[in-house]
């Protein structure tokens, strides 16, 4: 062992100047807490800097800067530290910052009215959003066309035994093109599926009535679901929150409880490992159905992967798997994805990652995405990073760049601020292979995907 390893660089720094004579000791370090704890861990597990470096593949000087405060780790290094030295989460906890606040939802009980407007113009862009009293106003009675049913009178059972026909046959088309075009292409008329629902149902009879608002929901909770890969988080919890308010007025009061599955995403992509398991707790009630509560314990999974809790991450993916093969409660359109043959099993592999267990993350991720259709697009490329992510943290770069490659048409059509999460961190991981020959390949169009993507002009805000 080196005079360097023996002393407590976390403390003072011993750094010569170039004249060999000035000692200078540097302002404490935000990150010197990991670094100590680190650098402990390593040396009761009898490790040298230069194996872990080879267990975590990140280079030994980095490694040394990390441990004496002068760098921060990042979180895919802190990860796999925490895995290799057996630390159950207590290194990914001293390098996450504290996580402020909860996602915010309108109140429940009433759907809110509002106003939409559209915009086509004739070389083909459109926006569609929400505007305020005030701007309908300015807009001015004359260029607003407006139009509604006046209510006059019931409908008669035919038609709304037809528009549900209708409707669920759409709702399942959509799903499917949800999985090849980018979020904005779809909105405007999952949006106006929506209230076409919702207001036909006041016309109806009370059986008609319910299974309208049903529907009505469902099509409000994929709504916050595309939003949300749009990047608007504020407007995805409001949509979901919407869904729940469709679903109560109709006598249904089971959907609130997926859509704390549907908030613990938003905490999950936020990396607030408590606020995701707290969720996800909640919608495992007993009185919920079996689908559900399974949704809810593959996101509590989750959570624990980020908290780095590996015993916890698996207890919960076996209770999600024993829940989800209960089938007998599923009523209507399918809650969750439609397009993972198994979705535990791919869980699993999503988890592996976060717990620093990357080549066990990118195995079973092969084994996975081998289930999934081809015309599954946005599935397909969502866990396809995350399997090219898991390679390149564990080490192996030319094939994490081969698994990429062919996903990148795929990040273009469909736009997903939630694919390009995982891109990022995807990037800065091939990041330090900067002469590789694939890495330098790829590094001009994987910049220009994986910079943050912004809510689109068509979501709603």
């Amino acid at each position: 062992m080196s005079v360097r390893e023996l002393v407590p660089h976390s403390s003072v720094q011993h750094r010569l100047s170039p004249d060999d004579r000035v000692w200078e000791v540097p302002v404490p370090h935000p990150s010197a807490p990991f670094g100590e704890e680190l650098r402990k861990r390593r040396l009761e597990a009898g490790l040298s800097l230069t194996y872990l470096s080879g267990l975590v593949h990140y280079s030994k000087a980095q490694l040394s800067k990390v441990e004496r405060g002068i760098k921060a780790p990042s979180r895919d290094l802190a990860r796999l530290c925490d895995a290799a030295l057996g630390a159950d989460g207590a290194l990914i906890a001293l390098s996450t910052p504290t996580a402020v606040g909860s996602p915010a939802v309108s109140a429940p009980g009433r759907v809110e009215e509002e106003n939409w407007m559209m915009q086509l113009s004739p070389d083909g862009p459109n926006s569609f959003g929400p505007v305020g009293r005030r701007e309908v106003m300015n807009a001015g009675v004359a260029s607003l066309m407006t139009w509604r049913s006046d209510g006059s009178g019931p409908a008669s059972p035919a038609v709304g035994a037809g528009m549900l026909e209708a409707s669920r046959s759409l709702f399942t088309h959509y799903r499917r093109l949800g999985q090849t075009v980018e979020p904005g292409l779809l909105l405007p008329v999952l949006i106006a599926q929506t209230h076409t629902l919702r207001e036909l149902s006041a016309q109806s009879d009370s059986s008609t009535r319910r299974r309208l608002l049903a529907l009505g929901s469902r099509y409000a909770e994929y709504v916050g679901w595309l939003v949300q890969e749009t990047g608007d988080e504020r407007a995805a919890l409001w949509w979901t929150q919407r869904a729940v308010d469709l679903a109560a007025a109709g006598g249904d009061q089971v959907l609130a409880g997926y859509a704390l599955v549907r908030r613990a995403l938003v905490t999950l992509y936020r990396e607030d490992a408590e606020q995701t398991i707290a969720l996800a707790r909640r919608a495992q009630s007993g009185v919920l159905p079996s689908r559900i509560r399974g949704l809810a314990a593959q996101r509590e999974a989750q959570g624990h992967a980020l908290a780095g809790d590996v015993g916890a991450c698996l207890r919960a993916l076996d209770r999600a798997r024993t829940l989800l093969a209960d089938r007998n409660d599923v009523d209507g359109p399918v809650l969750g994805s439609m397009h993972l043959p198994d979705s535990v099993g791919m869980v699993t592999g999503w988890c592996l990652v976060d717990l620093g267990r990357p080549r066990e993350a990118g195995e079973e991720l092969d084994r996975q995405l081998t289930l999934v259709g081809p015309d599954a697009v946005r599935t397909q490329v969502r866990y396809g990073v995350r399997r090219a992510l898991a390679y390149a943290c564990a080490g192996e770069i030319d094939h994490a760049c081969a698994l990429t490659e062919p996903l990148l048409d795929g990040v273009t059509a469909v736009r997903s601020a939630t694919v390009t999460t995982d891109l990022r961190r995807l990037v800065r991981v091939l990041g330090r292979y900067p002469d590789h020959p694939p890495v330098r390949r790829l590094a001009p169009r994987l910049g220009t995907l994986s910079r943050p993507t912004t809510p689109l002009e068509e979501s709603p805000s």
